[in-house]
């Protein structure tokens, strides 16, 4: 059985503070990885904005760069899903 996708809205109000806790946390794993941003604003937004959608969706930051493997928790973790950062 195939997930539902859930829709997100970027301009609603739980995305906007979700975005906001993804930046939060993006900034404290750079500092604590010793990690530097990219110097081009709008990829670094980009990230932000995939990360959020996954979390919103799928229930953690998984990494915007590679598909979520399964459905279950248990399925997505055996899939070893790469987490951000």
């Amino acid at each position: 059985m195939q997930e539902e996708h859930k829709k997100v809205d970027i301009n609603s109000k739980e995305f906007k503070t979700e975005l906001e806790k993804t930046r939060v946390f993006a900034d404290k794993a750079r500092e604590k990885m010793s990690f530097f941003p990219n110097p081009i604003d709008s990829e670094n937004e980009r990230i932000y904005v995939g990360l959020t959608n996954n979390k919103l969706t799928k229930g953690k930051r998984y990494c915007p760069c590679f598909m979520v493997e399964g459905e279950t928790k248990e399925e997505k973790k055996a899939a070893n899903n790469r987490i951000c950062p």
